[in-house]
């Protein structure tokens, strides 16, 4: 493969090197709070640009970030959210545990065997996969296909969602064809109930988070009542972009950006789902000076509703001023994975155009010095914000460009599993 040889990719490669510690990728090598730990969510990000890049070392970092996590499994078969190797300190999460870093876990443990032909690292592993399988099922709570999170259960976790989230609904669905994908390799025969929970959750994915502006109900509706409430409230969104979430108290109608990508590059949306969702981001979030994608969109401001919850979701400190974070802060970590699919669906002067927004914002200033890789951009002033020399931001990079090369970042899709 032909690497390329740009001076933002060098740096991406460089500080990715920086995050390589002999118990797998730190999230940042920055002193600051428990970032210079092991990060289930940024590490499985970080070990897929890795495996991209079909560099040995960083390979096999991407490996012990893996064996890492699945050592500190919980009794339950719990994925810790991140963990201190050096003091043997491991946290679940804050007050509520992180959902997603044990579908993470699974992806990256399929992905890294499915490019490496690793046999021996999916035989000791398995054990761990198999129990994050059978835990993610006791979190559908119902047993009806969709994952319950918690409020502050995934990568928001300072944020105001909660339910039925699609972002993690996705993760869920990539984690069951990848435990399917192995099944069928390693076990030499296909999983059928496996491969009918993929199916069903794909059909519940698409009838449940995606207003057509329809009067029909559609058949995989979870629930027929709340589905009508939400489409009557949504003429705003409803054939523009995916709905974020749904809980027993309604929907939510905020763009996720995270989650709006991840249901392209997962093959979940049809072609025209994703020319919608292309022509809102292009007309209402991106900013010519520097092309990134928000967290969430519209900002929660002081006089909205929102305001009151938000303000006392954190743990430490407030983050999610209007335009930081995770509220309205622009993402090169999120729009790495846009790069993926722009580059993916032949959209290759769009992909493009993010990716040199990414590298532009990887090369901002932070503390006098360059090439800072901030974890955000602030959304209205598009300064650096955050902890500095992120690792996901440099990996967005590495996806992004060697995407545009031909390079794909899941190599286990639907279509491995023949149906």
């Amino acid at each position: 493969m032909t690497r390329p040889n740009g001076l933002a990719y060098q740096k991406a490669i460089e500080l990715m090197q920086a995050c390589a510690t002999e118990d797998g990728f730190l999230a940042s090598p920055t002193e600051r709070s428990n970032y210079r730990r092991i990060w289930a969510r940024d590490g499985v990000i970080m070990a897929l640009a890795a495996l991209m890049t079909e560099d040995p070392d960083l390979t096999d970092t991407a490996r012990r970030t893996l064996e890492r996590l699945a050592e500190h499994q919980g009794p339950h078969g719990e994925i810790p959210s991140n963990l201190d190797a050096a003091t043997g300190r491991v946290s679940y999460g804050g007050t509520t545990g992180r959902v997603d870093a044990n579908p993470w876990f699974v992806i990256g443990c399929a992905e890294y065997w499915h490019r490496t032909g690793d046999t021996a690292f999916i035989d000791r592993l398995r054990p761990a996969i198999e129990r994050v399988r059978f835990l993610l099922g006791a979190w559908e709570f119902n047993n009806r296909g969709l994952l319950y999170v918690p409020v502050t259960g995934d990568w928001a976790d300072e944020y105001v969602h909660s339910g039925y989230v699609l972002y993690d609904q996705l993760l869920y669905l990539q984690a069951q064809r990848a435990v399917a994908a192995l099944h069928a390799e390693v076990v030499g025969s296909r999983d059928h109930g496996l491969l009918d929970a993929v199916s069903r959750l794909s059909h519940l994915i698409r009838a449940n988070y995606w207003f057509n502006c329809a009067d029909e109900i559609p058949p995989d509706a979870y629930h027929e009542v709340l589905y009508r409430k939400g489409l009557e409230a949504a003429p705003h969104c409803g054939n523009r972009y995916w709905m974020p979430s749904f809980s027993p108290s309604g929907y939510g109608y905020r763009f996720d950006g995270f989650a709006n990508v991840l249901v392209s590059l997962l093959d979940v949306a049809d072609d025209d789902q994703r020319a919608r969702v292309d022509d809102f981001i292009s007309a209402e979030l991106v900013r010519d000076e520097l092309p990134l994608l928000p967290a969430f969109h519209p900002v929660i401001e002081p006089v909205h509703e929102d305001w009151e919850e938000l303000q006392v979701m954190f743990s430490y400190t407030f983050k999610n001023k209007p335009y930081e974070f995770h509220n309205g802060g622009l993402w090169p970590m999120l729009t790495g994975f846009y790069v993926v699919d722009l580059a993916r669906r032949g959209r290759t002067s769009e992909a493009e155009r993010f990716l040199d927004g990414i590298d532009r914002a990887n090369a901002l200033t932070i503390d006098d010095e360059p090439w800072g890789f901030p974890e955000f951009v602030h959304g209205r002033d598009l300064t650096p914000g955050g902890t500095r020399h992120q690792g996901w931001s440099a990996a967005a990079s590495i996806m992004g460009h060697l995407a545009l090369r031909g390079q794909p970042l899941f190599t286990i899709d639907s279509g491995l599993l023949g149906r």
